[in-house]
């Protein structure tokens, strides 16, 4: 590992945590301003300074990492989705995404296997971007001319059909952003689908794997103890063999003994 690597790696790390709890505050107080419609402007206008001031701050984090990277070129290039967050700001809500991270640090701590871990984060991954996904559509769409979707209720059970790939058609975006939106989802939803069908055929190719060789293991056990009772019946079967041996010429010799006098 490189010095730079090196570099860059404990800059995550110092600040993982405190990123991810920026990512939770980014998160709620967006929200609070979709939802609370009883805002007025000027506290609409001080939360998105807010919003915006957490935004700044995970452009600077974005602008460092970049810095420390030992190839630039490369980082940009595999950083692309933090580039297009942060330079489009219909899209600065999905930042709030950090919040994975949380998950991430958690599933290391996880014990157990593959498939629990697993589970946990695509559970997780999936109420996180569709609760994000319908706060998003329903900011960019309910104050919209001719909107369908116009209520969080609406939002959350477009984002659930949208997330699983089912598509009604009942509730659809029409604005830019909204439609922006939707199709990230439609993206995110395919990717989870893949997430949860291989998960699934992991568990079922370990539980295998595991039974066979709980199998074996039990196979070689039995066959071990066979080969002790056999050999245990072979050492009876020479004693008794020679208990009657031992048997038979003691009769012959009781036989043999009352002529001898005569």
């Amino acid at each position: 590992m490189t010095a730079g690597e090196s570099r860059l790696l404990a800059w995550e790390r110092r600040v993982e945590w405190p990123l991810t709890g920026l990512a939770v505050v980014f998160l709620g107080l967006y929200a609070f301003d979709v939802l609370n419609t009883g805002l007025t402007q000027p506290q609409h206008e001080l939360l998105d300074v807010a919003l915006t001031g957490i935004w700044v701050l995970f452009a600077v984090d974005f602008v460092i990492r970049l810095t420390l990277a030992t190839n630039h070129r490369e980082f940009f290039r595999t950083h692309l989705f933090d580039v297009l967050i942060l330079l489009l700001p219909m899209a600065r809500p999905l930042r709030a995404l950090r919040v994975l991270a949380v998950i991430g640090v958690l599933n290391k701590r996880l014990r157990g296997g593959l498939h629990g871990k697993a589970a946990v984060y695509v559970v997780a991954t999936t109420l996180l971007v569709g609760g994000i996904a319908a706060l998003a559509v329903l900011d960019a769409e309910r104050n919209a001319p001719d909107a369908k979707i116009t209520t969080f209720g609406d939002a959350a059970w477009w984002a659930l059909s949208t997330i699983a790939t089912v598509g009604y058609g009942d509730l659809y975006p029409i604005t830019i952003e909204g439609r922006i939106v939707a199709g990230t989802l439609m993206v995110g939803g395919i990717a989870l689908l893949g997430v949860i069908t291989g998960s699934v055929a992991t568990w079922f190719v370990t539980s295998i794997r595991d039974l066979e060789e709980e199998v074996e293991e039990s196979g070689g056990e039995v066959s071990a103890r066979l080969d002790r009772l056999l050999a245990e019946m072979r050492v009876l079967s020479a004693r008794v063999i020679e208990l009657e041996a031992s048997l038979t010429g003691k009769d012959r010799g009781d036989q043999t003994t009352p002529g001898a006098g005569r």
